[in-house]
């Protein structure tokens, strides 16, 4: 079984492999290879110590996280705000909702030195982390300096439940480094527990990713967006289908399906967003290949009688959601386990998901209750987008009714940011302070 020690030891003779790992990321994302002095431990200066770090790994936690980090700002105005991230969507997505207004650099390695001088140059009251992002040498050293920890929208499926359970004597201790454990769902409680989080610690306070609001970026957005696709004000509205978040082999069931459907529908409009940016041009590629005219977002040209847009931009897919008329979601027909339905569900679209949706089973349980989501099986999926495409084109009527039950799910279940920041105020019992940005020299 391995321990905390023997995890350190690991860790440390893997750092060569670690950044290489990085290296080869950057081959199309060249992203990875910046900054990699912030994932040794290094902070990027100047920077407030004695504040709050929230951890957020990537774009959907980042988006997920938005309501919860407005009020944290709001009720802590005189507190440093922190967010990390550990992908560079995410980071770009800290800097697009937040700005200045919080302070924001790469989580480091989870390594004894790198950890030890992060939090070093921070020295935080308290360390916010979300979902099961376990950083077990991080948060034992939290715990070794009375940093308050607090783990929201804890989320624990069976499968990582018994993932876990073999390293049992590394997991169990970090847990019950966290003064509070708060869970999207009571299964989600539970399965903490079974991992060995003590009940008194664990709180179900419900999922962030319910209290997600338009704000004024997404409606700038919006309105940049439309330009490009509704240039002339007399030509007939084109019907929009948006294939959201889409990794490999998405596409492919995408594009097939959008074929058989342009001999009755010339005129609909298929938009692609890859969910990484190194997949850009691969997407590209494809689109050519089946023989559909294209236009890339980054083109900044308007719509004409193109097929394809790529939106091959970050930042800008909360607003596409808005502008088109049906969604489907990306990382459903594959292992992935699916992306965020609750976000065209803010915008009143009718969504339709594969058959794998593994990374949301709370939230899709509450979709399908409300008549709220088209769910596909594994068979033959692009035929069966295909009939799901073509009756709603068909039917206007049912995606009103479709999308005004997944916007009802969304109203229905938010207010798990009331409930985590109400255990922020509680563990944070001193008076909040910050210290001036430290010189070049600290």
């Amino acid at each position: 079984m391995i321990s905390l020690l023997i995890y350190r030891i690991l860790l440390l003779l893997l750092l060569p492999v670690l950044l290489i790992f990085l290296l080869i990321r950057s081959k199309n994302n060249v992203a990875y290879r910046q900054r990699l002095i912030e994932r040794l431990g290094l902070f990027p200066k100047p920077y407030l110590q004695g504040g709050i770090v929230v951890h957020a790994a990537s774009v959907g936690e980042v988006i997920a996280l938005k309501s919860f980090i407005e009020k944290l700002l709001l009720t802590y105005p005189d507190l440093p705000i922190t967010i990390t991230s550990f992908t560079p969507t995410g980071s770009a997505q800290v800097t697009s909702l937040f700005g200045n207004r919080v302070q924001h650099g790469y989580l480091p390695l989870d390594l004894f030195p790198c950890t030890a001088l992060f939090l070093q140059r921070l020295k935080p009251k308290m360390m916010i982390f979300m979902e099961t992002e376990l950083w077990p040498n991080l948060i034992a050293q939290c715990a070794q300096k009375k940093v308050k920890l607090l783990l929201i929208n804890g989320r624990l499926s069976k499968k990582s439940l018994t993932s876990y359970q073999k390293i049992s004597p590394l997991i169990q201790p970090c847990l019950n480094h966290f003064d509070k454990i708060l869970t999207q769902s009571q299964d989600n409680l539970e399965h903490f527990v079974q991992l060995g989080a003590h009940n008194n610690r664990c709180i179900n306070s419900g999922n962030l990713k319910f209290d997600i609001s338009v704000s004024e970026q997404v409606m700038d957005k919006k309105l940049e967006l439309s330009k490009l696709l509704f240039a002339d004000n007399n030509q007939e509205k084109r019907a929009i289908w948006l294939v959201a978040s889409t990794h490999e082999g998405d596409e492919v069931i995408a594009l097939s399906a959008f074929k058989k459907l342009l001999p009755q529908y010339p005129q609909l409009l298929l938009v692609l967003v890859p969910r990484h940016p190194e997949r850009f041009e691969q997407v590209a590629k494809l689109c050519l290949e089946h023989d559909l005219s294209l236009l890339k977002r980054s083109e900044n040209k308007v719509i004409s009688d193109e097929q394809v847009w790529l939106l091959d931009s970050l930042g800008e897919l909360m607003a596409a959601f808005d502008l088109s008329d049906i969604v489907t979601m990306g990382g459903s027909f594959s292992e992935v386990g699916g992306h965020n339905p609750l976000e065209p569900a803010l915008f009143n679209k009718p969504i339709i998901v594969g058959h794998n949706m593994s990374n949301f089973n709370e939230i899709m349980q509450k979709l399908r209750q409300e008549k709220a989501i088209i769910e596909l099986s594994s068979n033959e999926p692009s035929t069966q987008i295909f009939n799901e495409v073509n009756t709603l084109l068909q039917q206007p009527n049912r995606q009103k009714s479709l999308g005004k039950n997944a916007f009802n799910v969304v109203l229905a279940n938010q207010g798990a940011s009331d409930k985590s920041l109400l255990e922020v105020q509680k563990l944070l019992t001193t008076k909040n302070t910050c210290t001036k940005p430290l010189g070049e020299n600290s």
